[in-house]
């Protein structure tokens, strides 16, 4: 990704009329214009690279998988069609990139996400809440650091769909309809699977709470 990063360090934006994501996008499509391309690539290598980095559970692979995501972006722009949004479709191409890379052996989700990115510790604190607030409070007791580590251990944990679903929703703060976008399912099924998910979750930390005490 050093690669990458280093050729749109200096891509000038204009912080006084900033050009939406799709806008840049379109123009990208029309005209090729490789300044357009790599001002997405700036707004999106934090936070998409956290998201693969956390599917993925390796920073490498992450790395890997970021890659081949604008690589895709970059040879299939052809393919984005006028009045789409931007961002799902970024997430659906990396989550089918990581899907891929995953089939392919060369990386498995580990246990642990033991480097976490600027802002976890409040994504994190807004899924702590929802468990607290729908289903008890196994978390209420321990302090945050403490609960960071039960809750990445806990996600990981869960079934790939599932854990698909809280990632997006509640670590990259993806809109349901977006995240349906993203996983080609319908929203009724991201609403389900999130719901299952907040349950099985208190399952796992309710456990493990019960283990350590």
């Amino acid at each position: 990704m050093d690669a990458l990063l280093e050729m749109t360090r200096t891509a000038p934006e204009s912080r006084d009329l900033p050009r939406s994501d799709e806008d840049l996008m379109d123009t990208f499509r029309r005209t090729g214009e490789r300044d357009l391309f790599e001002l997405l690539v700036h707004r999106y290598e934090r936070e998409l690279f956290s998201y693969l980095r956390r599917y993925l559970g390796d920073t490498q692979a992450a790395e890997d998988v970021f890659q081949a995501t604008f690589l895709q972006v970059f040879l299939k722009r052809d393919q984005f069609e006028p009045g789409r949004r931007f961002r799902p479709w970024l997430y659906a191409v990396a989550t089918n990139q990581a899907i891929d890379a995953q089939r392919r052996g060369r990386r498995h989700r580990m246990s642990s996400l033991d480097r976490v990115g600027q802002g976890d510790e409040g994504d994190v604190g807004k899924l702590v809440d929802l468990l607290v607030c729908h289903t008890g409070d196994p978390l209420a007791q321990v302090d945050a650091n403490e609960r960071q580590r039960w809750m990445r251990e806990a996600v990981d944990k869960l079934a790939e769909p599932l854990r698909a679903v809280v990632n997006l929703v509640y670590y990259q703060d993806l809109k349901y309809r977006d995240a349906a976008e993203v996983l080609g399912v319908p929203v009724g099924t991201v609403k389900s699977r999130l719901h299952v998910a907040i349950l099985k979750l208190h399952e796992i930390l309710k456990s493990s709470h019960a283990n350590e005490v």
